[in-house]
Order: C-alpha cells, then sequence, then structure tokens
C-alpha cells in the first residue's frame, strides 16, 4: 500500500521517513519529495509498505502525529491525475 506523508519537517530525510514508518512493519520504499529548483524538501513524502494491515496501522496511529512540532498528515495515497501541464 502507498501512503501519502505530508507536513514533514524540512529537515526529514529519506532514512527518516523509512525509520518512522518502520516501527509498524516492513518498508518497501520511503521517498520525500524535493523542490527541483532549490533541491529541498517540498515538505510532503511517500511510504510504500508491504502489506495492507502494517500500512493501515501505520495511518492509524501517525495520522495528526506530533513530529518535531509538526502535526503529520497522513493517508492512503491517490493515484496521479493527468498532468496539469
Amino acid at each position: 500500500m502507498n501512503i501519502y506523508v505530508g507536513n514533514l519537517p524540512f529537515r526529514y530525510s529519506d532514512n527518516d521517513l523509512r525509520e518512522l514508518f518502520s516501527a509498524y512493519g516492513q518498508v518497501k520504499s520511503a521517498k520525500i519529495i524535493m523542490d527541483r529548483e532549490t533541491d529541498r524538501s517540498r515538505g510532503f513524502g511517500f511510504v510504500e509498505m508491504m502489506d495492507a494491515a502494517s500500512a493501515e496501522t501505520a495511518i492509524k496511529e501517525l495520522n495528526e502525529a506530533d513530529v518535531d512540532g509538526r502535526s503529520l498528515v497522513v493517508n492512503e495515497a491517490r493515484e496521479r491525475g493527468p498532468s496539469r501541464r
């Protein structure tokens, strides 16, 4: 299951995100989205977990959790629509 994670601390790395979610199950991938112009975090990312039960537990436990003074937004990722370009 693919999970959207928003309102991340800007200092967070892919490894920090992986570590945060690994407490709830096996993480297949964790990626912070970076700004192309500045190469800085955009404050959100995606985590893919190996099984749905672990992903649902992580979503339930981490949504609105306080991480470094920021309240996370965690939910199941939606499929991307057509590009707006």
